[in-house]
C-alpha cells in the first residue's frame, strides 16, 4: 500500500497570489509499507491544458524542482503521482498566480484629509449575472482590513505586512467568491490605519511619516461570470471615503476605538499620484490569530488595580465581550510582569500599549485592528460592571507557520524552558523576526535572527518566512551599497555594518537552504550575499582581517571589564574576523550550489586567507588562543580555526576557563548559541549538560525559576528578589539566548546532522542520567521523525530507544559506549545502523556507566560532603573521623586523599585500607548522580 499525504508548493499549502519567480519546488510526503527503492514518481502541472509534465522517474527524493513559465491570475493544478509494483496513487493540490508583472489599471485612492487616523474607502455595485469566481487583488498603506458585504474577507490581520514601503509594497490576492450575493447590492469596504508606514515607529523614540504621510489603497476586483464574461471593479474616484471609528492608532500607541457613532459624511475619494512600480506579489506569510488564551485569574493588586492574568507572555491583542452602555470607555493597558504585586509597564518605555474602547451599547466581542502588543497582564479600568473571566480572551498573533518540532523531557523545568523558547519565537516572528513585541522597538534586528535561525527552522516551518525577510535585507543592502543596517526594514536608519548583525545577509539564507534543500533563497539573495563580504573587504582597515569598524562584540555578555559596556571582553575584531571568514566560506558554498565555479573558487580562497590571518594574529604556534574568554574558545572550536593537533589544547583551555567561572556562562549573543554545542562535540557533553541545567544566575533555568514564560533579553532581566533589573533595556520576550534549543535537538534528542532537507539524518544522541527520558520529533517534508528514549534504572542501566522514520528518509544511528552490538526489533545488529522507514526499538547496555564515580584524586571536600559515603569509609579508617572535624576539613579540604597520604606522615593509611577505600569509592556514584539515578520522573 502506498499513499501521498501532503503536497507543498514552494513551501506553501495551496498558495494564492504569492511571488513564485517562475520556479516551482514541490515536496510531498508518502506513507508506504514497501521500500522507497521500489517506487517511481511523476508530476503534472495543468491550467486549461498541461503546461508541465515529467516522465516517470525513480523515487530518489521527495521533491520536484523546475522552471516554468507562469501567467498572471491563473490557477494551476499540481498532481503528484507515485507507484510501486502493486499500487499507483496520486494527489492534487493547486496554486494560483497573482498579478505578477501585469500592470494595475486601478488607481491609488485616499481621503482628501491626510490626517485621518482611520480612512474608510467603499465601493457599492450590483451583480446582474451569476458569479463563477471572484478575486480581489489589492494592497494598502499603511495597514488595512477589507470587508465585502460587511464580512471580513480574510483571517489575515495587519496586511500588507512590514516592508521598506518605498521600495516594495506587497499585493495580496483574495478569493472572495463566497462573499458575493447575486442580485443584491454589494459593498466593498477598505479600512486603513497608519501602521508601520505612517505611524510613529523606529528606534529611540521613533518618528512619524517615515515612508509617507497619507493612508491609501489600491484594489482590483475581478469578477468572472458563469457565461464566460468578466468585469473588473477598480479603485478610482467613484469610490466614497470618510473617517472610521478608530480615532487614534499606532503600533506602539495601541488603539482608541469609538463604537458610539456610525461613519458619516461620505465624499468622493481622490486619486493619488503614487508609484505602482513598487508593487509585487506577496512573499509575506499572513499574520493571523493562531490561538486564544483564556484569563487564568483576575488579580486585585495592593494598589487597588484590577488586572487580568493570561498566564503566558505572548504577542497579539486582548479581546473583550462588551456589555457596557453606550458612551462607556473601557481601557485595557498591557504589561509583562507585576512588581510588588502591582501592575508594571516601565520596561515598555515610551510605548503607551493600550486599547481604549468606547461602547456603542451592543453586546459583542470587540478587538483592536491596527496595532498589537506584547504582554501577559492587562489592567482594566473604566468598566461599570463586575468583570468576568469568560468575557476576555487573548488573541495570539504570529506569522502563519506550522510547528514542526518539539521536545519533552522528564524534567519539568527544562520543558518549561523549551516552551519559553517556542513562545519567544511565536511572539517575535511577526512578519519579520522582531527583537521584542512589547516596547517602543519591535524591529527586525538582524543579529538576533542570525543567531537563532538554526533553532527557528527546527521549531517551525520557516522557509517562506525567512525568504521574505531575506528580501527585506536585500533591499536595504541595495540601498546601502552592500552594507546591511542593524535591522531590516531599516525605517530610515543608515547605521550598521557590524559582525553577526550584518552577517545575517549570508548566515540566514545559507542556514535556511541547508535545512530545506531548496536553493531558491540562494538564487534570490546570492548577489547581496556577495555584496556583504565585498563590503567588509572594502570597509576593513586591515587586509584579510576585519578591523576598524563599529562592532556589537559579544553583546550582553557578562565578562566585560566595564559592566556598563555590553560588548563583553572578547576582542571585537576577533569576532568580526571570524565572521568575515564564515561569510566568505558561505558565499563560496552558495556559489558552488548555484553553479558559479569561478566565484566559488574566489571566495573559497578569500576565506582561507582570512582564516590564516586570524591564526597568525590570535593563535600561537602551540595552539594557545590569545583571548581567554568562553566565547573566543567557542568560536575557535565551532569554526575549526585551530588545527586538529591543537584542538584538544583549546578544548582544555575552554574547560579551564569555565572552571574559573564556576562552570557558569559569561557569554552573550555570540557565544551563547554555540558553547554547549562545542562542548558536546568535543567530549565534554557532561559539562555542557551541567551548564544547561544550572539554576542560579546566570543560567537558562534561572529565569524559569522566577516564573518566566518566554526568553528574556538579559540573563538577569529580573533580579533574584523578583524586581526588574535597574540597568534598563529589559524585554521579557526576546528569543536570542533561546538558540540553545538547537543544541537540545541535535545533541540531547539526537538529530545530530542531516543532508538534503532531512533525506539523510544522523541520529547520535548523547545521554546523561540527569535527563532519563527524552521524547521529541521533527517534521520535515518527508514526514515526522519521532524519537523516544529512556535510560532505564534497572541494574544494567539499559538504554531503550524508539524511532519512527517516515518513508524516503534514511537514518544512520550512532550510539555512544556500545561494546559490540545493539538489539534492533529483537535482533542483534552492529553499529553504525542504516535504517529506512518504519518503527524501531533499539536497546543496549552501555559498556561504561553514564554515572561518575568517586576516586582518590577528588578533593576531600567533595568526598566528605557525601555522608552516605563517609559512613562507609569511617568503618575502614579513622582518618575520615579526623577529616570530618571542621578545623581539619578547612585545612585539608582542597587536597585529595592521594596528596594527603603522600605528604602528611600522620595520615597513616595502610595499603590494604587504601585498596578498600579505592574499591568502595569506585563503586559509589557521586551523590548528585545518585539523586538523578533514583528519581522516577515521568512526563
Amino acid at each position: 500500500m502506498i499513499a501521498i499525504n501532503q503536497l507543498a508548493i514552494n513551501h506553501l499549502t495551496e498558495p494564492l497570489g504569492y511571488q513564485l519567480d517562475n520556479h516551482l519546488h514541490v515536496t510531498f510526503d508518502v506513507s508506504s509499507s514497501e521500500p522507497p527503492q521500489d517506487a517511481q514518481k511523476k508530476i503534472t502541472v495543468t491550467a486549461d491544458t498541461v503546461v508541465y509534465e515529467s516522465a516517470w522517474e525513480k523515487y530518489s527524493n521527495n521533491f520536484f524542482d523546475f522552471e516554468i513559465n507562469l501567467i498572471p491570475r491563473t490557477r494551476y493544478a499540481v498532481t503528484v503521482s507515485i507507484k510501486n509494483a502493486a499500487t499507483e496513487r496520486s494527489k492534487t493540490s493547486f496554486f494560483e498566480t497573482g498579478k505578477m508583472d501585469e500592470p494595475f489599471t486601478a488607481s491609488w485612492i485616499g481621503n482628501p484629509d491626510h490626517h485621518l487616523q482611520n480612512t474608510l474607502l467603499k465601493k457599492e455595485f450590483r451583480l446582474h449575472k451569476k458569479i463563477a469566481q471572484a478575486r480581489l487583488y489589492m494592497t494598502g498603506l499603511g495597514v488595512y482590513e477589507t470587508y465585502l458585504n460587511s464580512k471580513k474577507i480574510s483571517a489575515e490581520v495587519l496586511a500588507p505586512g512590514i516592508t521598506a514601503y518605498d521600495q516594495l509594497t506587497q499585493v495580496q490576492t483574495y478569493d472572495v467568491t463566497n462573499f458575493l450575493h447575486p442580485a443584491t447590492n454589494q459593498e466593498l469596504l477598505i479600512s486603513l490605519g497608519d501602521g508601520w508606514y505612517k505611524g510613529n515607529f523606529g528606534f529611540e523614540g521613533g518618528q512619524e511619516n517615515i515612508y509617507g504621510n497619507r493612508q491609501m489603497a489600491l484594489a482590483e476586483l475581478h469578477l468572472h461570470y458563469t457565461d464566460g464574461s468578466e468585469e473588473i471593479i477598480v479603485s478610482d474616484n467613484s469610490w466614497l471615503t470618510t473617517a472610521g471609528k478608530i480615532t487614534h492608532s499606532a503600533i506602539y500607541y495601541g488603539e482608541d476605538y469609538d463604537d458610539s457613532s456610525e461613519p458619516a459624511n461620505w465624499q468622493p475619494a481622490i486619486k493619488l499620484d503614487y508609484s505602482k512600480s513598487i508593487l509585487q506579489d506577496r512573499l509575506s506569510l499572513p499574520l493571523e490569530v493562531k490561538e486564544y488564551l483564556p484569563v487564568k485569574k483576575i488579580i486585585y493588586t495592593p494598589a487597588g488595580e484590577t488586572v487580568l492574568d493570561f498566564g503566558q507572555n505572548h504577542a497579539g491583542w486582548p479581546e473583550l465581550f462588551n456589555q457596557e452602555p453606550t458612551g462607556t470607555t473601557i481601557k485595557l493597558q498591557v504589561g509583562e510582569i507585576l512588581q510588588n504585586g502591582n501592575f508594571y509597564r516601565d520596561n515598555l518605555r515610551a510605548a503607551r500599549a493600550a486599547f481604549h474602547y468606547t461602547s456603542g451599547g451592543k453586546s459583542k466581542w470587540v478587538r483592536p485592528h491596527f496595532t498589537y502588543f506584547g504582554y501577559r497582564y492587562v489592567k482594566v479600568t473604566g468598566n461599570t460592571k463586575p468583570l468576568n473571566k469568560r468575557d476576555f480572551r487573548a488573541a495570539v498573533i504570529y506569522s502563519d507557520m506550522a510547528v514542526t518540532g518539539s521536545i519533552k523531557t522528564d524534567n519539568e523545568k527544562v520543558n518549561r524552558l523549551l516552551q519559553n523558547i517556542v513562545w519567544g519565537q511565536k511572539s517575535n516572528f511577526f512578519d519579520i523576526p522582531t527583537d521584542c513585541p512589547q516596547r517602543d522597538e519591535r524591529l527586525g534586528w538582524s543579529g538576533d535572527a542570525a543567531v537563532f535561525v538554526g533553532t527557528a527552522v527546527l521549531n517551525m516551518d520557516c522557509y517562506a518566512f525567512f525568504k521574505k525577510y531575506a528580501q527585506d535585507m536585500k533591499i536595504e543592502q541595495e540601498t546601502h551599497q552592500g552594507m546591511l543596517p542593524m535591522y531590516a526594514p531599516a525605517f530610515g536608519n543608515d547605521s550598521g555594518g557590524a559582525a553577526i548583525w550584518g552577517d545575517a545577509a549570508t548566515v540566514i539564507p545559507w542556514t535556511v537552504y541547508q535545512a530545506y534543500n531548496d536553493p531558491a533563497i540562494l538564487r534570490q539573495n546570492y548577489s547581496n550575499m556577495k555584496a556583504w563580504v565585498n563590503w567588509i573587504s572594502q570597509a576593513s582597515s586591515t587586509r584579510d582581517l576585519w578591523t576598524g569598524c563599529f562592532q556589537f562584540g559579544d553583546w550582553l555578555s557578562l565578562d566585560g571589564e566595564n559592566p556598563a559596556i555590553p560588548t563583553g571582553k572578547t576582542d571585537e575584531d576577533f569576532i568580526a574576523s571570524v565572521y568575515y571568514y564564515y561569510s566568505s566560506l558561505i558565499v563560496a558554498r552558495a556559489a558552488k550550489v548555484l553553479g558559479f565555479q569561478n566565484e566559488a573558487q574566489h571566495y573559497s580562497d578569500q576565506a582561507q586567507r582570512v582564516k590564516e590571518a586570524i591564526a597568525n594574529e590570535y593563535i600561537t604556534t602551540t595552539g594557545r588562543l590569545a583571548i581567554d574568554t568562553q566565547t573566543a574558545y567557542a568560536l575557535a572550536l565551532h569554526f575549526n580555526l585551530v588545527s586538529k593537533e591543537h584542538k584538544n589544547r583549546v578544548v582544555k583551555d575552554l574547560v579551564n576557563r569555565l572552571r574559573k567561572d564556576n562552570n557558569h556562562l559569561k557569554t552573550g549573543f555570540v557565544g551563547t548559541p554555540i558553547i554547549c554545542q562545542v562542548l558536546s562535540e568535543n567530549g565534554e557533553h557532561k559539562l555542557a549538560m551541567q551548564i544547561f541545567l544550572n539554576k542560579d544566575f546566570p543560567s537558562w533555568l534561572y529565569a524559569v525559576d522566577l516564573g518566566a514564560t518566554t526568553i528574556w533579553e538579559r540573563w538577569n532581566s529580573v533580579l533574584p528578589d523578583g524586581s526588574m533589573n535597574p540597568e534598563g533595556m529589559n524585554s521579557l520576550n526576546h528569543y536570542s539566548i533561546g538558540a540553545v534549543m538547537q543544541w537540545v535537538y541535535q545533541q540531547v534528542l539526537g538529530l545530530a546532522a542531516q543532508k538534503n532537507g532531512y533525506q539523510q539524518v544522523t541520529f547520535a544522541p548523547q545521554f546523561d542520567y540527569r535527563l532519563k527520558h527524552v521524547q521529541g520529533h521533527y517534521k520535515s517534508s518527508y514526514g515526522n521523525l519521532e524519537v523516544d528514549y529512556r535510560l532505564e534504572t534497572d541494574k544494567n542501566h539499559t538504554i531503550k530507544i524508539e524511532l519512527n522514520i517516515p518513508f524516503g528518509q534514511e537514518v544512520t544511528v550512532k550510539l555512544p559506549r556500545v561494546a559490540n552490538t545493539v538489539v534492533v526489533n529483537g535482533a542483534a545488529k552492529s553499529l553504525p545502523l542504516k535504517l529506512v522507514s518504519g518503527r524501531y526499538t533499539i536497546t543496549y547496555r552501555p559498556h561504561t556507566s553514564y554515572l561518575e564515580y568517586y576516586n582518590l584524586a577528588m578533593s576531600v571536600n567533595q568526598i566528605m560532603a557525601d555522608q552516605e559515603l563517609v559512613t562507609k569509609l569511617q568503618a575502614i579508617s579513622g582518618v575520615f573521623t579526623f577529616l570530618k572535624r571542621p578545623e581539619n576539613l578547612k585545612t585539608f579540604g582542597s587536597n585529595s586523599l592521594l596528596e594527603l597520604n603522600e605528604t602528611l606522615p600522620f595520615i597513616n593509611i595502610s595499603a590494604e585500607e587504601f585498596a578498600e577505600i579505592k574499591s568502595i569509592m569506585a563503586k559509589t556514584p557521586l551523590a548528585s548522580e545518585r539523586k538523578f539515578l533514583h528519581e522516577r520522573r515521568t512526563f
